[in-house]
Protein backbone atom coordinates (compact mmCIF):
# COMPACT_ATOMS: atom_id res chain seq x y z
CA UNK A 1 0.00 0.00 0.00
CA UNK A 2 1.49 3.37 -1.23
CA UNK A 3 2.52 5.68 1.80
CA UNK A 4 0.50 8.73 1.71
CA UNK A 5 2.37 11.16 4.10
CA UNK A 6 4.85 13.89 3.89
CA UNK A 7 7.71 14.32 6.20
CA UNK A 8 8.96 17.89 7.64
CA UNK A 9 13.11 17.91 6.65
CA UNK A 10 13.10 21.59 7.17
CA UNK A 11 10.42 23.01 9.02
CA UNK A 12 11.05 27.62 8.98
CA UNK A 13 10.61 30.05 11.50
CA UNK A 14 6.91 29.09 11.40
CA UNK A 15 4.88 26.31 9.72
CA UNK A 16 1.25 25.46 10.29
CA UNK A 17 -1.26 23.53 8.85
CA UNK A 18 -4.35 25.80 7.56
CA UNK A 19 -7.83 24.97 6.44
CA UNK A 20 -10.46 27.89 6.02
CA UNK A 21 -10.54 27.58 10.03
CA UNK A 22 -13.33 26.64 12.48
CA UNK A 23 -15.67 29.70 12.39
CA UNK A 24 -18.85 29.28 14.33
CA UNK A 25 -17.31 28.69 17.62
CA UNK A 26 -16.90 32.34 19.65
CA UNK A 27 -19.21 31.76 22.01
CA UNK A 28 -16.69 29.02 23.03
CA UNK A 29 -13.55 31.09 23.12
CA UNK A 30 -12.41 29.48 19.93
CA UNK A 31 -11.26 31.77 17.91
CA UNK A 32 -11.67 31.59 13.25
CA UNK A 33 -8.29 30.97 12.67
CA UNK A 34 -7.40 29.58 8.95
CA UNK A 35 -5.12 30.92 6.62
CA UNK A 36 -4.11 34.69 7.00
CA UNK A 37 -4.15 34.98 3.03
CA UNK A 38 -7.29 32.97 2.22
CA UNK A 39 -7.04 33.86 -1.71
CA UNK A 40 -3.88 32.16 -2.15
CA UNK A 41 -4.80 28.94 0.15
CA UNK A 42 -7.46 28.33 -1.93
CA UNK A 43 -5.39 28.86 -5.20
CA UNK A 44 -2.98 26.40 -4.59
CA UNK A 45 -5.81 23.63 -3.65
CA UNK A 46 -6.99 24.01 -6.69
CA UNK A 47 -3.71 24.21 -8.71
CA UNK A 48 -3.49 20.46 -7.43
CA UNK A 49 -6.67 19.41 -7.64
CA UNK A 50 -7.98 19.77 -4.21
CA UNK A 51 -11.45 21.00 -2.98
CA UNK A 52 -11.14 24.03 -1.50
CA UNK A 53 -11.45 23.45 1.97
CA UNK A 54 -8.93 21.36 2.44
CA UNK A 55 -5.63 21.99 4.16
CA UNK A 56 -2.24 23.46 3.22
CA UNK A 57 0.92 24.82 4.86
CA UNK A 58 1.20 28.30 5.91
CA UNK A 59 5.01 29.31 5.86
CA UNK A 60 6.16 32.40 7.35
CA UNK A 61 9.14 34.42 6.01
CA UNK A 62 11.93 31.63 5.34
CA UNK A 63 10.18 28.79 3.59
CA UNK A 64 10.62 24.96 4.52
CA UNK A 65 11.32 21.47 2.79
CA UNK A 66 9.37 18.50 2.02
CA UNK A 67 10.30 15.10 1.21
CA UNK A 68 6.89 12.96 0.10
CA UNK A 69 6.94 9.04 0.72
CA UNK A 70 4.76 8.60 -2.56
CA UNK A 71 4.43 10.90 -5.84
CA UNK A 72 2.43 14.10 -5.31
CA UNK A 73 1.42 16.29 -7.04
CA UNK A 74 2.16 20.12 -5.31
CA UNK A 75 1.79 23.98 -5.89
CA UNK A 76 3.30 27.14 -4.19
CA UNK A 77 1.85 30.68 -4.53
CA UNK A 78 1.07 33.31 -2.15
CA UNK A 79 4.21 35.34 -1.11
CA UNK A 80 6.53 34.77 -3.82
CA UNK A 81 9.81 32.91 -3.36
CA UNK A 82 12.11 29.46 -5.26
CA UNK A 83 10.71 26.33 -5.56
CA UNK A 84 12.82 23.79 -6.04
CA UNK A 85 12.89 19.47 -6.84
CA UNK A 86 15.93 17.73 -5.50
CA UNK A 87 17.59 20.99 -6.09
CA UNK A 88 16.58 21.63 -9.63
CA UNK A 89 14.11 24.95 -10.11
CA UNK A 90 10.74 24.60 -9.86
CA UNK A 91 7.83 26.87 -11.04
CA UNK A 92 5.82 29.05 -8.53
CA UNK A 93 2.44 29.32 -9.33
CA UNK A 94 1.90 26.21 -11.43
CA UNK A 95 1.31 22.03 -10.34
CA UNK A 96 4.30 20.61 -9.67
CA UNK A 97 5.31 16.70 -9.59
CA UNK A 98 7.35 16.05 -6.67
CA UNK A 99 8.46 12.05 -6.97
CA UNK A 100 8.60 9.52 -3.66
CA UNK A 101 11.52 10.84 -2.16
CA UNK A 102 12.27 13.73 -3.74
CA UNK A 103 13.29 16.73 -2.17
CA UNK A 104 10.20 19.53 -2.38
CA UNK A 105 12.55 22.98 -0.99
CA UNK A 106 10.31 26.04 -0.51
CA UNK A 107 12.90 29.15 -0.21
CA UNK A 108 12.48 32.52 1.53
CA UNK A 109 9.96 34.93 0.12
CA UNK A 110 11.79 37.25 -1.85
CA UNK A 111 8.31 39.89 -1.24
CA UNK A 112 5.55 39.47 1.58
CA UNK A 113 5.54 37.09 4.55
CA UNK A 114 2.97 33.84 4.06
CA UNK A 115 3.40 31.24 1.17
CA UNK A 116 1.12 28.37 1.43
CA UNK A 117 2.06 25.05 0.06
CA UNK A 118 -0.56 22.34 -1.44
CA UNK A 119 -0.05 18.67 -2.13
CA UNK A 120 -2.57 16.45 -3.64
CA UNK A 121 -4.97 14.98 -1.33
CA UNK A 122 -4.53 17.60 1.42
CA UNK A 123 -2.57 17.38 4.57
CA UNK A 124 -5.06 14.91 6.74
CA UNK A 125 -3.74 15.42 10.64
CA UNK A 126 -6.98 15.33 12.61
CA UNK A 127 -9.65 17.88 12.32
CA UNK A 128 -10.80 19.99 15.88
CA UNK A 129 -14.07 20.96 15.86
CA UNK A 130 -14.30 20.95 12.42
CA UNK A 131 -10.80 22.23 10.84
CA UNK A 132 -7.15 20.83 10.49
CA UNK A 133 -5.96 24.41 11.86
CA UNK A 134 -3.67 25.31 13.79
CA UNK A 135 -4.15 28.11 16.21
CA UNK A 136 -1.85 29.70 18.38
CA UNK A 137 -3.96 31.51 20.32
CA UNK A 138 -5.69 28.58 21.79
CA UNK A 139 -3.48 25.64 20.86
CA UNK A 140 -6.09 24.16 19.29
CA UNK A 141 -5.30 21.54 15.93
CA UNK A 142 -1.96 20.13 15.38
CA UNK A 143 1.46 22.54 16.92
CA UNK A 144 3.89 24.24 13.85
CA UNK A 145 5.57 22.03 12.27
CA UNK A 146 9.25 20.62 13.59
CA UNK A 147 11.80 19.16 11.82
CA UNK A 148 11.83 15.28 11.25
CA UNK A 149 7.75 15.39 11.91
CA UNK A 150 5.11 13.28 9.23
CA UNK A 151 2.30 14.80 7.99
CA UNK A 152 -0.26 12.22 6.81
CA UNK A 153 -2.10 12.81 3.47
CA UNK A 154 -5.61 12.60 2.07
CA UNK A 155 -7.00 10.91 -0.98
CA UNK A 156 -6.48 12.37 -4.36
CA UNK A 157 -9.65 13.20 -5.61
CA UNK A 158 -9.02 15.80 -8.53
CA UNK A 159 -6.91 16.19 -11.11
CA UNK A 160 -4.13 18.92 -11.05
CA UNK A 161 -4.59 22.60 -12.60
CA UNK A 162 -4.06 22.99 -16.58
CA UNK A 163 -2.17 26.46 -15.97
CA UNK A 164 1.55 27.58 -16.79
CA UNK A 165 1.21 30.19 -14.00
CA UNK A 166 -1.61 31.02 -12.19
CA UNK A 167 -2.40 35.30 -12.18
CA UNK A 168 -2.04 36.60 -8.16
CA UNK A 169 -1.59 40.26 -6.69
CA UNK A 170 1.98 41.23 -5.43
CA UNK A 171 2.20 41.64 -1.95
CA UNK A 172 1.47 45.59 -1.06
CA UNK A 173 4.08 48.18 -1.67
CA UNK A 174 1.69 50.33 0.60
CA UNK A 175 -1.46 48.71 2.47
CA UNK A 176 -4.81 50.52 2.01
CA UNK A 177 -7.65 49.24 4.55
CA UNK A 178 -10.82 49.96 4.67
CA UNK A 179 -13.05 50.14 7.51
CA UNK A 180 -16.56 51.05 9.14
CA UNK A 181 -16.28 53.07 12.13
CA UNK A 182 -16.66 52.36 14.87
CA UNK A 183 -18.66 50.41 17.43
CA UNK A 184 -16.38 52.45 20.09
CA UNK A 185 -15.02 55.39 17.91
CA UNK A 186 -17.13 57.90 20.70
CA UNK A 187 -13.85 56.72 23.46
CA UNK A 188 -11.52 58.68 21.57
CA UNK A 189 -11.39 62.59 20.64
CA UNK A 190 -12.39 63.89 17.28
CA UNK A 191 -8.82 64.48 16.72
CA UNK A 192 -7.93 61.22 17.05
CA UNK A 193 -10.71 60.16 15.24
CA UNK A 194 -9.36 62.30 12.17
CA UNK A 195 -6.07 61.20 12.91
CA UNK A 196 -6.40 57.73 12.56
CA UNK A 197 -7.93 57.78 9.01
CA UNK A 198 -5.90 60.69 7.72
CA UNK A 199 -2.11 59.86 9.69
CA UNK A 200 -0.06 57.04 7.59
CA UNK A 201 1.27 53.88 9.81
CA UNK A 202 3.30 51.13 9.11
CA UNK A 203 3.23 47.85 9.93
CA UNK A 204 5.18 46.94 13.00
CA UNK A 205 7.41 43.80 13.14
CA UNK A 206 5.67 43.07 16.64
CA UNK A 207 2.87 41.43 14.32
CA UNK A 208 1.64 37.85 14.15
CA UNK A 209 -1.04 35.64 13.33
CA UNK A 210 -3.01 37.66 16.06
CA UNK A 211 -2.92 40.69 15.03
CA UNK A 212 -0.73 43.47 12.73
CA UNK A 213 0.23 45.82 14.91
CA UNK A 214 0.55 49.88 13.80
CA UNK A 215 3.89 51.97 14.49
CA UNK A 216 2.50 55.51 14.40
CA UNK A 217 0.19 58.44 16.30
CA UNK A 218 -1.53 56.95 19.12
CA UNK A 219 -4.86 57.96 19.29
CA UNK A 220 -6.11 59.90 22.27
CA UNK A 221 -8.96 58.58 24.45
CA UNK A 222 -12.15 60.93 24.72
CA UNK A 223 -12.88 58.29 27.94
CA UNK A 224 -10.56 56.86 30.57
CA UNK A 225 -10.94 53.85 32.25
CA UNK A 226 -11.87 50.08 30.60
CA UNK A 227 -14.44 48.53 29.09
CA UNK A 228 -15.95 45.80 30.56
CA UNK A 229 -14.71 42.34 28.31
CA UNK A 230 -17.30 42.61 25.16
CA UNK A 231 -16.85 40.23 21.64
CA UNK A 232 -14.32 40.71 18.96
CA UNK A 233 -14.70 40.14 15.38
CA UNK A 234 -12.26 39.80 12.63
CA UNK A 235 -10.82 42.39 11.49
CA UNK A 236 -11.94 44.71 14.59
CA UNK A 237 -9.17 47.97 14.64
CA UNK A 238 -8.04 47.46 18.95
CA UNK A 239 -6.46 50.14 20.66
CA UNK A 240 -4.98 49.36 23.25
CA UNK A 241 -2.61 51.64 26.02
CA UNK A 242 -0.17 52.57 23.93
CA UNK A 243 -2.82 54.26 21.70
CA UNK A 244 -1.45 52.36 18.42
CA UNK A 245 -4.13 50.41 16.40
CA UNK A 246 -3.87 46.60 15.96
CA UNK A 247 -5.51 45.01 13.70
CA UNK A 248 -7.24 41.58 14.85
CA UNK A 249 -6.47 38.79 12.23
CA UNK A 250 -7.23 34.95 11.73
CA UNK A 251 -5.97 34.18 15.34
CA UNK A 252 -7.33 37.23 17.25
CA UNK A 253 -9.16 36.64 21.14
CA UNK A 254 -12.60 36.33 21.01
CA UNK A 255 -13.76 39.09 23.53
CA UNK A 256 -11.46 42.03 24.52
CA UNK A 257 -11.16 44.90 26.83
CA UNK A 258 -9.78 47.85 24.67
CA UNK A 259 -11.85 49.97 22.42
CA UNK A 260 -12.44 49.28 19.08
CA UNK A 261 -12.40 52.10 17.43
CA UNK A 262 -13.38 50.64 13.41
CA UNK A 263 -13.48 46.74 11.89
CA UNK A 264 -11.53 46.46 8.47
CA UNK A 265 -13.07 45.21 5.33
CA UNK A 266 -12.63 41.41 5.43
CA UNK A 267 -11.91 41.88 1.32
CA UNK A 268 -8.80 43.99 2.56
CA UNK A 269 -7.42 41.55 5.23
CA UNK A 270 -5.41 38.84 2.44
CA UNK A 271 -3.12 41.67 1.72
CA UNK A 272 -2.72 42.61 5.32
CA UNK A 273 -1.07 38.60 5.68
CA UNK A 274 1.57 39.83 2.88
CA UNK A 275 2.02 42.86 4.94
CA UNK A 276 6.06 42.98 5.43
CA UNK A 277 7.20 45.08 8.79
CA UNK A 278 7.29 48.40 7.28
CA UNK A 279 4.49 48.61 5.13
CA UNK A 280 2.81 52.08 4.75
CA UNK A 281 -0.36 51.83 5.75
CA UNK A 282 -3.76 53.84 5.48
CA UNK A 283 -7.32 53.58 6.78
CA UNK A 284 -9.82 54.87 4.65
CA UNK A 285 -13.24 55.16 6.21
CA UNK A 286 -16.23 53.86 4.32
CA UNK A 287 -19.99 53.89 5.84
CA UNK A 288 -21.46 50.44 7.20
CA UNK A 289 -22.99 48.21 4.89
Amino acid sequence: MTDRALRVVRAGALTTVQDRGRPGHAHLGVPRSGALDAPAAALVNRLVGNPPGAAVLETTLDGCALRPRSTVTAAVAGAPCPVAVDGRPAPWGAPVRVPAGALLEVGAAVSGVRSYVAVSGGIAVEPVLGSRSTDLLSGLGPPPLTDGSVLPLGRVRGVPGRVDVAPQPAPPAELVLRVAPGPRDDWFTPRAVRAFTSRPYRVSAASNRIGLRMEGPALERAVPGELPSEGMVLGAVQVPPDGRPVVFLADHPTTGGYPVIAVVRAADLPAAAQAVPGTPVRFVAVRRR
